[in-house]
């Protein structure tokens, strides 16, 4: 689909349209640097079905590709989703398309670029895994939040499980992991799953604030500190201050340190190319 010029405050849709409303899709648009990713199936709660994630996957798949320097995803509706759509679940495939990057960040190929997710509403299972593999989380004040595959014979399987755990303790984790209880917005707060609370209807707009923000940041900058993280995250401290040095001299080559320093000295704006 062509891209086309948005209307006042409102970001221009690039792709993703899908064409069967009844099973769903994804809705990409693109405001500046920002690619916004939408879950679009409102009279299901956003339930997901096969179409629906493998289309979030040729989304993450196309920004990562593409030039935009953030990421938000969201959803339409009062609802971020319910989770997967079991019965439109063909439960003999892999989720994701594992040649596409990989949404909630389990396997390889791994997104190098910051997404942020804006949840609100009933966010569910996958959805709560969605949230998790994002950098950060802007919540809805409304948000009800659970993992509950315990209560259908299942186990999280997209990183619940882990993320939940590093983030708040094993204890606060299998509290509601073990239970499939829902949580709200300020627990989930409390507990570090989320990192702002905000009104259900500015949700999109904040996340969209932080987004215009990474994205004026220095891109190389912004993917080396993804990098370093997440190798911290899965190989521990000692490796990832063992990368320190090379990722440092690869950021010193850049065009994009020297106009950091000249922006300084210069008392403007930087204004960064990723080079």
């Amino acid at each position: 689909m062509a891209s086309k010029q948005p209307a006042a405050g409102k970001p221009a849709e690039t792709g993703h349209s899908g064409g069967d409303d009844a099973l769903g899709r994804i809705v990409t648009e693109v405001q500046s640097d920002v690619f916004l990713i939408g879950i679009d199936r409102p009279r299901k709660l956003n339930g997901f079905t096969n179409k629906m994630l493998d289309e979030l996957s040729r989304a993450y798949a196309d920004y990562e590709a593409g030039p935009w320097r953030c990421a938000v995803l969201h959803s339409t509706g009062k609802h971020f989703t319910a989770g997967l759509d079991l019965p439109n679940i063909d439960r003999t495939r892999p989720l994701f398309d594992r040649a596409l990057v990989d949404p909630v960040g389990l396997r390889p190929p791994l997104r190098t670029k910051p997404v942020i997710a804006a949840v609100r509403g009933i966010t569910f299972t996958i959805g709560f895994e969605l949230a998790l593999a994002a950098d950060f989380i802007i919540c809805g004040s409304d948000a009800r939040i659970a993992q509950l595959e315990v209560k259908r014979g299942l186990m999280p399987t997209c990183g619940g499980t882990p993320r939940m755990i590093e983030r708040a303790g094993w204890g606060n984790a299998m509290r509601w992991l073990l239970t499939g209880d829902e949580m709200d917005a300020r627990t989930a707060l409390r507990l570090g799953f989320v990192q702002e609370v905000v009104d259900p209807e500015a949700v999109l707009d904040r996340a969209l604030v932080l987004a215009r923000r990474v994205a004026e940041q220095a891109p190389l900058a912004v993917r080396a500190v993804i990098a370093n993280g997440r190798t911290a995250h899965v190989d521990g401290f000692d490796a990832a201050t063992a990368e320190l040095d090379a990722a440092s001299a690869r950021l010193r080559d850049s065009d994009d340190i020297q106009e950091g320093v000249r922006s300084f000295v210069e008392r403007r704006k930087a204004r960064f190319t990723g080079r």
